[in-house]
């Protein structure tokens, strides 16, 4: 529970530890209410730490310490004292063997911290301060040493994981079995890993560039078994792609991976034993959607690549958090754009940047890539870490090309093998295997905001120069200190009249990556005859909000010419914005609403051209959601939002209708699933002609949709369809659909929260009180945070129109929910307390019901250090 006054943690106050751990032997016996932990530690005094024996502070929450001994010696109570946060221990030698015997309660540990339960399971997760419910350790990421874990249980627990290779197993007297895992890397105790169960495997194995063969395992469930192909083979492409492209070679005899119900995050990489959320490792095409396992793919990857920028290279502190979520994000991204479309892969990416991260970085949560401070670490697993944190990385990567930045990695990994490093020996690495200043682009490690560029230009006609002045800014909040100028690359190409690229000044390029340095700074280009047409940040190379006065006609021929994928899509994401903004003060003026004619055919043009991408296509066609909308917004008013997007979606809807048919028609082929990329985009046009069609609300095209939920042969096609079903269909047939659907995949857990989100994100009416009936519904688990996140998630996150009532009740409910599972599971009450904390951008009507909803919760008292910290200072 939260303290009278929580502590605040300062990255200006870090010291090194006191004392170092070199050897961690553990021994579990394992029990559901009773597990007893019993510790050996190797420890002596940190010589960088300086003189003296200070006392030995080791962390320990919710532990029940039954002895304790140095060098064999129990030691007397006057030797030691207990807090609610640990232990304190006097020392009198530098170096000593440290035996602790203490027992946890895994099955009443609703957290998902430490060591827990999940459906009889037992699992662990301890990154980043989750150790400490095991044993009293220093819980710190730069108090690395080697582990060796025996895990005793009952046979009924065949499978006995830990990390590291395997070296002894057998029976014991008892009738109980034992495994021993050695673990040769040394390692913080956030790396940690467990798990004992009643499990099946599926087993592969890989040959690495030296020639060694790991064997792989992915363990889950015996009912889930035939849902692991796809991970294992997405596993096996990471482990490739991070021999070509960084020249990581993987370390161990064995790799395995878990598949957990209940994980507050998506999975861990804990050294050698992934743990992973089941939701982001078990696919098949009955029950898993394109982007299920598109994900996988992903998840797989960034947990693998974790190997080196996490594990081998560890960060000092969690003020480095970024540097190894943000790098790792980094390839992870470069690698799934590899694997599939890059170009769909950026503006997924972008989208969600752009929605979330920057309304985090305007947010009261707003923060560094590096915080300078926090309460609770878990409430700094943002976007902002691992997001922008990516985007910073991939700054590097475009200011110094490919084999420059392959260089810095490179240096970085040699000279921090085996240690703990920080950001700044991630960016000294680059600048020292490349010889460059990056001075000015550690600001970006230090401040917080999204950084806005405000674009102009100039033609003369008679010299043929064409010249863009770009000044930057960056707002900050009331205690922040002064925003300082950054380096920013920012990629350009400009269009002749023709849309075609001009050759710029360097030689035959058409491209160019502009190093913005400066307040304000004027970059010039010459050999024109006509004034060209920017195409500004391709790629989104930058973080940071572009304003140029483009007009629609401009962005039209953009979105028909770019020859740059990524700006093509944004130039139809700017017209419509551009749109939804007229059509918002249109609606607050009480004039009548109108879509452009222009706009229209814009849209028709790309949606009849065969030659593009179809995922591109998809893309450009979906327009902004509400969240986006808001987030471009000074002011949100909510209601003129859900106006204006209404309006436009149902205009084109019914405007471009005989074309969205034939394109569904041309695109609706049945044949064998595949997630290949190229069926895949097909999918993702064909559903997002069929989300447009039922948006027609005319009985020709709702029946289009129910014969697509009656004959769908794969997961993606089908939840498609039961989602414009539940958004524009009778209510006799939604009903019918929806109990249809439960009672086929009732019995499946993942697609159950499939069936939960797609009921919470409703845009209907009367939303609220089924969102109140499926809380209830035999399905839906309190202390499982997938169902948590796809109905309370869904709810808050995902549905714009009606979490944003004007009468507020969304917002009490939620601040009901927060409270009651903040007593349950506290990292996850305080992510769902976010979308409430933006108040102070809402117009009045709903700021002071969003105030008061955060002011009841704060009135609620006893509140955990993750919910107290994100309300205070959204409140405050």
């Amino acid at each position: 529970m939260q303290d009278a006054q929580p502590k605040t943690i300062y990255l200006k106050d870090y010291q090194v530890p006191d004392y170092l751990v070199d050897s961690t032997d553990l021994h579990f016996e394992l029990e559901p209410k009773a597990t007893l932990v019993k510790s050996q530690l190797k420890i002596r005094r940190n010589p960088k730490a300086g003189q003296g024996l200070p006392p030995l502070l080791l962390d320990g929450v919710d532990l029940e310490l039954l002895s304790i001994a140095i060098d064999g010696s129990i030691l007397p109570e006057v030797s030691y004292q207990e807090t609610l946060q640990g232990l304190s221990i006097l020392v009198d030698k530098p170096e000593f063997i440290l035996e602790i015997h203490n027992r946890i309660n895994p099955e009443d540990n609703t957290s998902l911290e430490g060591l827990y339960l999940s459906n009889g399971m037992y699992c662990t997760q301890c990154e980043a301060e989750g150790f400490r419910k095991i044993t009293f350790y220093p819980d710190r990421p730069d108090v690395m040493s080697k582990f060796t874990t025996t895990i005793v249980a009952p046979k009924d627990h065949p499978v006995l994981l830990s990390n590291g290779n395997q070296i002894d197993f057998g029976d014991c007297e008892d009738g109980r079995h034992f495994a021993t895992w050695e673990d040769p890397f040394a390692k913080p105790s956030y790396l940690f890993a467990l798990v004992a169960g009643n499990l099946e495997n599926v087993e592969d194995t890989f040959a690495t560039s030296s020639g060694r063969e790991v064997k792989l395992q992915i363990f889950t469930e015996a009912k889930n078994i035939g849902k692991c192909e796809h991970a294992m083979r997405s596993l096996k492409k990471a482990m490739s792609w991070d021999e070509e492209v960084y020249g990581r070679e993987y370390d161990l005899d064995i790799f395995m991976i878990v598949a957990v119900d209940h994980f507050n995050m998506g999975a861990m990489e804990n050294k050698g034993l992934n743990i992973f959320n089941s939701a982001c490792v078990l696919a098949s095409p009955e029950t898993a959607t394109d982007s299920a396992f598109q994900r996988i793919e992903s998840i797989v990857g960034h947990e693998y690549f974790h190997n080196w920028s996490g594990n081998r290279v560890t960060c000092r502190d969690w003020f480095q958090l970024s540097l190894k979520e943000g790098f790792t994000v980094f390839r992870d991204a470069e690698f799934s754009a590899d694997m599939n479309s890059r170009a769909v892969k950026r503006i997924e990416d972008v989208s969600l940047l752009r929605t979330n991260q920057f309304a985090e970085d305007a947010g009261p949560m707003s923060h560094p890539i590096r915080p300078d401070s926090y309460i609770e670490i878990s409430n700094f697993y943002t976007l902002t870490v691992y997001e922008k944190g990516a985007e910073v990385v991939r700054m590097l990567h475009t200011l110094l090309g490919k084999e420059k930045f392959r260089k810095g990695s490179d240096l970085y990994f040699e000279r921090h093998d085996g240690s703990a490093a920080t950001c700044e020996d991630f960016i000294l690495s680059m600048e020292d295997a490349n010889q460059v200043n990056l001075t000015q682009f550690r600001h970006w490690y230090s401040q917080a905001g999204t950084p806005i560029l405000e674009v102009t230009d100039s033609f003369d006609q008679a010299t043929g120069r064409y010249s863009l002045k770009v000044s930057q800014s960056c707002p900050t909040r009331a205690n922040q200190d002064q925003s300082l100028p950054l380096h920013i690359p920012i990629k350009i190409g400009l269009l002749d009249v023709d849309g075609n690229d001009s050759i710029l000044n360097n030689g035959g390029d058409i491209e160019e990556v502009l190093e913005v340095t400066q307040p304000e700074q004027l970059f010039e280009f010459s050999g024109f005859r006509k004034k060209p047409l920017p195409s500004l940040l391709r790629d989104f190379s930058a973080p940071v909000k572009v304003r140029y006065p483009y007009t629609g006609k401009q962005l039209i021929f953009l979105m028909r010419n770019d020859s740059d994928t990524f700006n093509r899509w944004d130039a139809s994401q700017r017209l419509a914005f551009m749109a939804l903004t007229q059509l918002q003060q249109d609606y607050r003026s009480g004039e009548a609403l109108q879509l452009q004619p222009e706009l229209i055919e814009a849209y028709r043009d790309v949606l009849i051209d065969s030659t593009l991408d179809p995922a591109l296509v998809a893309e450009i066609l979906r327009l902004p959601s509400e969240q986006s909308v808001a987030e471009m917004n000074d002011l949100i008013d909510a209601e003129a939002i859900v106006v204006a997007r209404d309006f436009a979606l149902k205009t084109l809807a019914t405007a471009l209708a005989p074309e969205l048919l034939q394109r569904y028609t041309a695109l609706d082929h049945q044949k064998p699933y595949s997630p290949n990329a190229k069926d895949i985009a097909e999918r993702s046009l064909k559903n997002t002609c069929l989300s447009y069609l039922a948006a027609t609300e005319k009985d020709d095209a709702l029946n289009i949709v129910q014969k697509q939920f009656e004959t769908a042969g794969n997961m993606t096609d089908s939840a498609a369809a039961l989602s414009a079903l539940i958004n524009y269909g009778s209510a006799p047939k939604v009903d019918s659909a929806i109990q249809e659907f439960y009672q086929r995949w009732k019995d499946d857990t993942q697609v159950v929260e499939l069936w939960l989100g797609l009921q919470s994100s409703s845009a209907r009416n009367g939303i609220l009180a089924n969102i109140k009936n499926l809380i209830k519904h035999p399905s839906f688990e309190i202390k499982n945070p997938n169902k948590v996140r796809a109905v309370l998630g869904g709810f808050a996150n995902r549905n714009f129109k009606q979490f944003h009532k004007e009468d507020g009740s969304g917002f009490f409910f939620i601040a009901e929910q927060v409270v009651m599972l903040d007593k349950i599971n506290p990292q996850i009450a305080a992510r769902l307390v976010v979308p409430i904390t933006r108040w102070q951008k809402y117009s009045d009507d709903l700021s002071g019901k969003m105030r008061e909803a955060l002011q009841g919760i704060l009135d609620s008292g006893g509140l955990s250090k993750d919910v107290f910290e994100v309300v205070s200072k959204s409140i405050n």
